[in-house]
């Protein structure tokens, strides 16, 4: 996977099959909410094993049942494929809990 910026309209075209993301400046973010704390803490451990597999990390807040994920390249200074991807997987994982 390519570590190219996206181009808008690449980015809108794949902003259409992440409906529960919201793009901002040089990030797409998704906040969860879980049916319990712990829950959520389960969905951070297991979206962090996808990004440590994927060696992209997202930046993740987490307040009570409310689990917030942001993802851009830092090192491309933007939206790559490899944020693309990672928010796909991120929104597998949510369904699951």
């Amino acid at each position: 996977m390519g570590t190219s910026l996206l181009t808008d309209e690449e980015l809108s075209t794949a902003l259409e099959d992440l409906p529960d993301w919201t793009h901002t400046g040089n990030s797409i973010a998704r906040t969860v909410e879980a049916p319990s704390f712990l829950a959520g803490i389960e969905l951070v451990r297991r979206v962090a094993s996808a990004a440590e597999a994927a060696n992209h990390h997202p930046d993740i807040d987490i307040r009570w049942r409310r689990v917030t994920f942001t993802l851009s390249t830092h090192s491309a200074g933007g939206l790559t494929q490899l944020d693309v991807a990672l928010a796909h997987e991120i929104d597998r994982l949510a369904q699951q809990s």
